[in-house]
């Protein structure tokens, strides 16, 4: 197959192509009915690619993915499996675009929060539910005996 682009987005705004190269595929059997071929095709793809070697990240953009990837990575390299399709061809294009989604989700720059008030209205609001509350739970109190 070709190299894989992935079209510009925030944190990548020319884009990025990973080489072929880098890319590592593996083929097995896939799991489930099929009824023949599922015994003889080896249709399951799982597509590889090292984020911590790739030159298709800048240095910043390595970073990022590796620490918002941290939880799928084994040790830098990410695996996408895809074994949905009967066909090879077909789940070799479903791998290639779900890591083409990873990663353009991973570099996206996180935009920091920028801190509100709340509102006098709905301030007001809480007051007056905490002081209708507190209300009802004295009514059920006993009274005093003065």
């Amino acid at each position: 197959m070709d190299n894989l682009h992935i079209s510009p987005g925030p944190g990548a705004p020319r884009g990025m192509t990973v080489p072929t190269g880098e890319l590592l595929e593996q083929f097995s059997r896939s799991s489930g009915p099929g009824g023949q071929g599922v015994n003889t095709a080896d249709s399951r793809v799982q597509l590889s690619l090292d984020i911590g070697t790739t030159t298709a990240l800048t240095e910043v953009q390595r970073q990022r993915a590796l620490e918002r990837l941290a939880s799928r990575l084994a040790g830098t390299v990410l695996t996408i499996s895809a074994s949905e399709h009967r066909s090879q061809r077909r789940n070799r294009a479903a791998a290639r675009e779900r890591l083409a989604t990873l990663l353009r989700d991973a570099v996206i720059p996180s935009v920091p929060r920028r801190p509100t008030r709340r509102t006098r209205g709905s301030n007001q609001r809480r007051l007056t539910s905490k002081r209708e509350r507190s209300e009802i739970k004295q009514n059920r109190r006993q009274p005093r005996p003065d």
